[in-house]
């Protein structure tokens, strides 16, 4: 999907780079595949605020995908390609054999009429799912399982895929977009192909309206805040976040800090840690 530029007419489109959908389906979504979705503006069952810079927005419907891939033998027929408002990606509306449909996962290259099947002894062909001990290594796969029978778990967002690296003692070993290498069940299946909209992360909305239809409020810098941030204070850029340190949020705990637990119980799993871009460093005082 290409991207699309405007002409410098208003300075809301001045730097816009949006998403071409003109190649998806129109008209409303699958209405028995939907279901509502209820707007909560970050806030938990107490009406309390636990995540900030969220309300407004559109109303949306929910689209309910087929993570498992579950009928195994039965070929599908793409009816359309769709816009999902709930995710980063594309997604297809599936009409099977036997007359169900059901919503995936479009992944890139996949159109309008193209055939997909899942289950054993299927072809390595974009869109179809196979169990990891069935695809050959370097296959780029996504909507990927982390445990058998729980549905894709991992690499569900635009443009990403995972690399299938070989298995062996019942494990196959993944390269995660992160750099990561991983182990995974041989049983746990995996779609084939790399997820739609790879041109997502190229989108610059161009105005604050944008951004508010899809449910963002403003969020203020710390910088720009008094001495009750600890960015904050100070004259123009003259702050406590100038001083050097490690940057903090508002309430002083670090930004940046590995927050994953140690006795996590997929660790044993992890073969290599993604590269450290951002590591935390702690600084010492200077008396």
């Amino acid at each position: 999907m290409a991207l699309k530029k405007f002409k410098a007419t208003s300075p809301g489109v001045r730097h816009a780079v949006l998403i071409d959908r003109s190649e998806l389906s129109k008209g409303r979504p699958y209405l028995a595949l939907t279901e509502k979705l209820k707007a909560n503006a970050g806030r938990n069952n107490q009406g309390k605020i636990t995540m900030r810079h969220q309300g407004g927005g559109e109303k949306k419907l929910y689209r309910k995908i087929d993570f498992k891939r579950e009928k195994y033998g039965v070929e599908g027929v793409v009816e359309t390609i769709e816009y999902d408002p709930n995710r980063t990606a594309f997604i297809a509306l599936v009409k099977y054999l036997d007359g169900e449909r059901r919503y995936i996962l479009a992944p890139d290259g996949l159109k309008v009429g193209h055939k997909v099947v899942s289950g054993p002894n299927s072809p390595i062909k974009v869109g179809n799912a196979l169990m990891l001990k069935d695809i050959p290594q370097g296959t780029m796969v996504h909507a990927v399982e982390m445990f058998p029978t729980k549905g894709a778990m991992i690499a569900r967002s635009a443009g990403t895929a995972i690399q299938v690296m070989g298995g062996d003692k019942g494990y196959v070993q993944l390269k995660m977009p992160s750099g990561e290498f991983r182990l995974v069940k041989e049983t746990c299946y995996a779609t084939v192909g790399t997820v739609s909209n790879t041109d997502n992360k190229n989108v610059k909305f161009g105005k604050a309206g944008r951004r508010r239809r899809k449910g963002i409020r403003p969020s203020v810098r710390g910088v720009a805040m008094s001495t009750k941030h600890p960015h904050g204070g100070g004259q123009g850029k003259g702050g406590r976040h100038g001083t050097g340190g490690p940057k903090k949020d508002r309430w002083g705990n670090p930004v940046g800090k590995r927050t994953r637990k140690l006795r996590n119980t997929n660790n044993k799993f992890i073969i290599k840690r993604r590269p450290e871009k951002n590591k935390f460093k702690s600084y010492k005082t200077v008396i």
